[in-house]
């Protein structure tokens, strides 16, 4: 059995990891001058949500199931009040959740809107690694190469 320390770290790495994952789909699809802009914008929200995500377990703060990165971010503020203060703006990036996913009112996304996302997010990821360092690589894992 691995001790509570491993576990959260592992699962830590495991949100980060899928962060980087939506956050490289995002970069891929914006190489490639698609026309999916709200597609795009839902994996850079998505990627935001998961390096919060990967902060609170790391607090082992619970969460509950949402999309919605102010509630995220809410989570946070007894722990991290500086960070969560110069992330206020990645609320914005709630428009290209999970309902933008969806035909409805929502307002046709523009390529310079999902391109600030893009720095949005990765501020986001930025800061958010640099707090939870020194993060070791998971047990039996390698240390990824950015």
């Amino acid at each position: 059995m691995k001790p509570p320390d491993e576990v959260r770290r592992d699962l830590v790495q495991q949100w980060l990891q899928k962060a980087e994952e939506d956050l490289g789909v995002a970069d891929l699809l914006l190489a490639q001058h698609t026309p999916y802009l709200s597609a795009t914008g839902f994996h850079l929200q998505q990627a935001v949500e998961k390096f919060l995500k990967a902060l609170l377990v790391r607090h082992q703060i619970e969460f509950p199931k949402t999309h919605d990165l102010g509630k995220l971010l809410d989570l946070l503020t007894s722990v991290e009040a500086p960070l969560v203060e110069a992330l206020e703006s990645l609320t914005g990036l709630n428009t290209y959740s999970v309902e933008a996913r969806y035909p409805g009112d929502l307002p046709v996304v523009s390529r310079a809107e999902v391109e600030e996302a893009l720095q949005l997010t990765r501020e986001a990821r930025e800061k958010v690694l640099a707090v939870l360092q020194p993060l070791p690589p998971a047990a039996g894992r390698a240390a990824k190469d950015d």
